[in-house]
This record gives C-alpha cells, sequence and structure tokens, in this order.
C-alpha cells in the first residue's frame, strides 16, 4: 500500500498509536490529540497518523505528508510569484510603452476626425448658402418677371381703356349732334370706330401673370429638407390604422401599425360603411388639413404595395377604379408592383425609374407648400415629388397584395 492511496505504512510514518514522546508542536488532531502530520487529498485537510491509519475516519482516501503537500504548495506559490512578476512587468511595458502611443494616435485620430467633420460640413454650408442664393435670386427674378408682366399689362389695358373711352365719346359725339344726312356720311367712319373697338379684346388669364412656384424646387433643397424632417422625432407623426377601414383581404396587428394579405376574404372583420369591400386598402385613423407631417413605411417584405394619401371622400365599396388607390380623383400614390414602380393619381401613372428596391419608404406632406414627396430613408434618396392643390382632410392610406407591410414607428 502506497503512502498516496492508502495511509502510512511502515516506510511513511507511525502506525496509529505509535507516537510516543514529548508532544509534537503544532496544532493536534481534535480526535485523537496527535501532530497533524499528514493530509488527506479527498477531504482537503491536515490529518494525524491515527485518522489515516488502517481503522481512521480517512482510510482508503490519498493521503500524503503534510511537509510533501506543503512543500508542493511552496512551489506552487513561488510558480505563481514568477507568473505575477512577468504579468506585472508586461503590464508596466503595457503602461509605459503602449498605452502612450494609443493615446496620442487617439488624440492626432480625433483631431484629424473633427477636421474632417468641420471641413465635409463646411462645404455643405457652403453648398447650402450657394444653393440658397442660387434660388433666392430665382425667386426675385421669378417675382421681378410677374412684376413686370403685370405692370405692361397695366400700360396696356390702360392704353386699351383710353382708347376704347376715345371711340366711345367719339361715337356719342357723332349721335348727339349730326342730323340723318351727316350720320350716312359718317358711316364709314363709325365702322372704322366700331371695328377698332372690337379689335380690342378681353382681358384672357395668363400664366405670365402668375408666380411660378416651380422656381423653388431644388433636388438638393428638396433631399435636405427631407432628411431633416425624418431625422426629426418632431417631424414623424404616430400614424395608426383604422379598423374599421381594414379589407377582408388584410389582416391587422395589435398594434394597428402592421397589414398583412390574405388571398382569401376573412370573415373576422364585420361589414360598414367605411371599410373597403373589395380593393385590399386601408386609412388611417389620423388626418391632416394644414401643416407638416411625416411617416416611415416598412416595404422589405411586400412586392405588390401602395403608400400615400388619400381625401375622406374616396370610396369605399365595390371593384371599379373609383375605391382603386391611384384610380381616382380622391388618391395620390406611391405603388409597387413586383419590380416596376410608379405615381399615380386620377388614372394617370407615372413610371419611375428606381435602381433598387426601396426597404422603407418615406412619406412627407406639407399642406402649407400643397406637396407630396416621396423618399428613401437609408440613401437620402427623394424618390418622387407631386405638387397639387390637395383637398382637405387627408389620410394616410395603404393598399397591400403581397406579404406585409408595416408603419415604422
Amino acid at each position: 500500500m502506497s503512502a498516496e492511496s492508502s495511509g502510512p505504512g511502515p516506510e511513511t510514518g507511525p502506525e496509529p498509536g505509535s507516537e510516543t514522546g514529548s508532544p509534537q508542536p503544532g496544532p493536534l488532531c481534535p480526535e485523537h490529540g496527535q501532530a497533524l502530520s499528514w493530509f488527506c487529498c479527498s477531504e482537503r485537510r491536515p490529518v494525524c497518523a491515527a485518522c489515516a491509519g488502517l481503522d481512521g475516519r480517512c482510510q482508503g482516501h490519498r493521503i500524503r505528508r503534510a511537509e510533501e503537500r506543503a512543500e508542493e504548495l511552496r512551489n506552487k506559490i513561488v510558480d505563481q510569484c514568477e507568473r505575477l512578476q512577468l504579468q506585472s512587468a508586461t503590464i508596466t511595458k503595457y503602461v509605459a510603452d503602449v498605452l502612450p502611443g494609443k493615446n496620442q494616435r487617439a488624440v492626432s485620430r480625433a483631431s484629424a476626425a473633427r477636421e474632417l467633420v468641420i471641413q465635409r460640413l463646411g462645404l455643405v454650408r457652403s453648398l447650402c448658402e450657394s444653393e440658397e442664393q442660387r434660388l433666392l435670386e430665382q425667386v426675385h427674378g421669378e417675382e421681378e418677371r410677374a412684376h413686370q408682366s403685370i405692370l405692361t399689362q397695366r400700360v396696356h389695358w390702360a392704353e386699351a381703356l383710353q382708347k376704347l373711352d376715345t371711340i366711345r365719346t367719339s361715337l356719342v359725339d357723332m349721335l348727339t349732334h349730326l342730323d340723318d344726312l351727316q350720320l350716312i356720311q359718317k358711316e364709314q367712319e363709325i365702322f372704322e370706330r366700331t371695328e377698332e373697338a372690337e379689335g380690342i379684346l378681353d382681358p384672357q388669364e395668363s400664366e405670365k401673370l402668375n408666380f411660378n412656384e416651380k422656381c423653388t424646387q431644388s433636388p438638393l433643397l428638396s433631399q435636405l429638407w427631407a432628411t431633416a424632417v425624418l431625422r426629426s422625432l418632431s417631424g414623424m407623426e404616430d400614424v395608426r390604422i383604422d379598423e374599421r377601414t381594414v379589407s377582408p383581404f388584410l389582416q391587422l396587428s395589435e398594434d394597428r401599425r402592421t397589414l398583412t394579405f390574405h388571398a382569401k376574404k376573412s370573415k373576422a372583420w364585420a361589414d360598414g360603411p367605411e371599410r373597403f369591400d373589395h380593393w385590399p386598402n386601408a386609412l388611417a385613423t389620423t388626418s391632416f388639413q394644414v401643416g407638416l407631417h411625416a411617416w416611415v413605411v416598412n416595404v422589405q417584405n411586400s412586392g405588390a404595395y401602395k403608400v400615400g394619401v388619400a381625401s375622406g371622400q374616396l370610396p369605399r365599396k365595390g371593384s371599379g377604379s373609383d375605391s382603386r388607390l391611384g384610380y381616382n380623383a380622391f388618391s395620390w400614390v406611391f405603388s409597387r408592383y413586383d419590380q416596376e414602380f410608379c405615381f399615380s393619381h386620377d388614372g394617370q401613372h407615372e413610371p419611375l425609374d428606381l435602381l433598387q428596391c426601396p426597404s422603407q419608404l418615406g412619406v412627407l406632406l406639407d399642406l402649407q407648400a400643397q406637396e407630396l414627396l416621396f423618399y428613401e430613408p437609408a440613401s437620402g434618396t427623394v424618390l418622387h415629388t407631386h405638387h397639387a392643390s390637395f383637398p382637405g382632410p387627408l389620410f394616410p392610406v395603404f393598399a397591400v397584395a403581397d406579404q406585409t407591410i408595416s408603419i415604422i414607428h
């Protein structure tokens, strides 16, 4: 039996009860009163020879001499101290040699990043200032053109009024002062005067007299404006779907922001005057009559959808064009069918040549400027802009004929 496995033998230590003489120094076994000169590896505690003997409590355990275990621990401590010393040296070297370099590079790169931000925003600012100056000059030029056209018209019609007054005075004078024979003799002059008066036409409406608001249209301004609005929390609307309008071909999520298309009509929706009964349409609960409004729709999962605005007068019933989005005078929509995109209103469909399918679609409605703009937030691209005299109120409107679209809040 070895000292590692079964306890002390004749070569490794005394048998239980064999320790005699003066008491051993140090703590003693509380059970046997003998020196704790052995170590039980199983229980991981020092024991006496009696505990480690054949009849002791640690019989069958792995037993080692206490001094051997202590020597092993000393060696481990020495190894650990050496490792700690090496670790300390590594950390000291890192702190002394690496961190100062990293700090210097961080300061240098932060300075470069700062300069880059200032440089780029300076360029954007300069471009915006140039665009502002260009557009303001264009507005001023258009104002001057309209003003000059109106002044020219004033002069023209003042001359026309004077001429008409002269002709009328002449004719009245003939009528008043000429006898029959004299009047007959003046017939040619009367004819000429009458013909001259008929040559002065009544005023007609002319676009030349109107201020052309298209002079403010700028792709750069539209893009920057759309980005600013859609990235401003104050510019975003909490748009929800009105469940009373949801088509029976659509399923509405609990938060009323997601519409999912089903080819089979659902019987869950009770019919009502507000509900679309054929086309897969739905209106939002909120309508807008004044101000600036914006919302974003996630369209990446759908290959057939329409997003835009509609008047509350939009019919809800039947399979005709009256209630089909983009096919009547009551709806203005951006639509996708497979890989084709277009803007539709009143049966007129304007194809849009997009380089890729947008995953999100931003809608901006500026009722002060009477402008509807569709925008892709990810790329900052203005997809389409439409100007019209919108009747109010206008509701966000949606249609989906493939999978799902969701309003992003």
